[in-house]
């Protein structure tokens, strides 16, 4: 299709208003405005697992392991969407603050046609070989009888929620993070709602977990065809805009590819861990699943201004800002760092209660879930600061460095101290516990450094104070304007 048949891409008052905003607004509104929601967003699907949790656990402590084992593979999976979603969006973000609509049109098109083929792809081939893929991925027997069927859904609801964490990423770049919320409040209400059913009313086995979720994210993609059916909005979704040029399609490619491989590494590197710690018991994967999903109380949140501020900084550059995006770095980082204090705090103030809610009538159960979220708790404040690091480096098209950190987070701080725990001392289970504190607070180190680095070669680069990350100076003046 010529370009001259292309009707001309425009911005509808709300999107223009929020462009602006984010442009020219104090930078802690800004922040507070996109990155809220998106953390109550990541909160509720936090929720979300926890709830899927707590019900596999009622139909067995072997179903509960056998989700959180298989749920690490699929996030692996998922990760080829995900991180497609992430970096493609980036790069409207930039063609939305640069001011350049059509491109913001072509790249959103394209973008759901890219996640269609790949949608398609994976359900042909992994669908009817998903024993011979479990098996591949050292998958416990136990678990590949109990959850093929399950696995099998979750590859249909991981296809749909492709579609969706692309509408999502792309309703963050136009700033409208209350309707994520809204629309995921729904998804929570419908997922929990179809899950007890099956579960406590029908009582179901663990694949009707999954086909709740499909149900929810249903809904969703429901949603998303009704809001981006909007022919000359700029992010309006048109067969006639989707575009194979290299000047649409490789930035996003280019951009993604390295986070696709960094979120697929960092979920493989689960995969080998859950197997690691199956050694010890079927269990210890389970309170280890348990564990993380205790922990995502607090860095869930972290992630949703990651993402607010990723946003805000790619939108920043692409208007020739770089001194506001530090800016919006700093602010980020500042909320995150209250965040993990607050939150982790709470949850071991409240661990006795919260692990008796997934461990049931099993007190050895409980005290496997207690003694390894101690540990893993400790990485709650160094985590915050990965994730603004991560902010800032997704923001500024730094994905390559991003994808070192979660690299070395796995690969570096993580396997090789779980297998030098288990080859030289007696600790057990307890071991994998303490592998959890070393990998985050060895990341938030590394992450910190790289993040110093960066911060100062952007200053020298674009001659702007150090001083420029850090916002407090108009903290006081925060509500002065907008």
């Amino acid at each position: 299709m010529s370009r001259q048949l292309l009707p001309k891409a425009v911005l509808s008052a709300k999107d223009q208003h929020f462009r602006e905003f984010a442009l020219h607004g104090n930078m802690w509104k800004v922040v507070l405005y996109v990155g809220t929601p998106l953390a109550l967003y990541q909160s509720l699907n936090q929720l979300f697992k926890i709830f899927d949790s707590m019900m596999a656990a009622h139909i067995s402590a072997g179903s509960v392991s056998a989700v959180a084992y298989l749920s690490q593979i699929s996030l692996m999976l998922s990760a080829l969407g995900g991180g497609l979603a992430i970096g493609s969006s980036l790069k409207i973000s930039e063609a939305y603050g640069a001011g350049d609509f059509d491109l913001v049109k072509k790249r959103v098109s394209t973008l759901f046609a890219m996640c269609a083929v790949l949608g398609a792809v994976i359900l042909a081939l992994l669908v009817p070989f998903t024993p011979w893929f479990l098996r591949l991925a050292r998958t416990p027997d136990a678990f590949i009888s109990e959850g093929t069927l399950y696995f099998r859904l979750e590859l249909f609801g991981m296809v749909i929620s492709f579609f969706n964490n692309i509408y999502i990423a792309i309703e963050r770049a136009r700033g409208n993070s209350g309707r994520i919320l809204r629309l995921n409040m729904a998804v929570i209400a419908i997922k929990m709602a179809s899950t007890a059913l099956f579960v406590y009313g029908f009582q179901c086995g663990i694949s009707m977990i999954s086909t709740a979720t499909i149900l929810s994210q249903l809904f969703l993609l429901a949603a998303a065809v009704r809001n981006m059916n909007q022919k000359d909005n700029a992010f309006g979704f048109s067969m006639k805009a989707v575009s194979l040029k290299p000047a649409v399609t490789f930035p996003m490619i280019g951009l993604s590819i390295p986070v696709i491989a960094e979120k697929m590494a960092f979920s493989f590197g689960k995969v080998i861990i859950n197997s690691m710690s199956t050694i010890y018991s079927a269990l210890t994967v389970g309170a280890l699943g348990i564990s993380n999903n205790i922990c995502g109380i607090t860095t869930m949140p972290q992630n949703g201004f990651q993402e607010g501020g990723s946003a805000i900084i790619s939108q920043s550059m692409g208007a020739g800002k770089p001194r506001r995006a530090l800016k919006a770095f700093g602010c980020v980082l500042a909320v995150n760092l209250v965040i993990g204090i607050v939150l982790m705090s709470c949850s071991l103030y409240f661990l006795d209660a919260l692990s008796r809610l997934f461990a049931g009538n099993d007190p050895s159960f409980q005290k496997m879930i207690i003694s390894i979220y101690r540990f893993e708790a400790l990485g709650a404040i160094p985590l915050g600061v990965t994730a603004s690091v991560m902010a800032l480096l997704y923001g500024f098209g730094k994905t390559k460095l991003t994808l070192a950190i979660n690299f070395c987070r796995v690969f570096v701080f993580r396997v090789p101290v779980l297998w030098f725990l288990q080859s030289f001392t007696s600790m057990g289970s307890l071991s994998v516990g303490v592998v959890m504190a070393v990998s985050n607070i060895a990341t938030g180190i590394f992450a910190l450094i790289i993040g110093i680095y960066e911060i100062v070669r952007i200053c020298r680069r674009y001659e702007i104070p150090l001083s420029a990350p850090f916002p407090f100076s108009g903290f006081q003046k925060a509500w002065g304007k907008s």
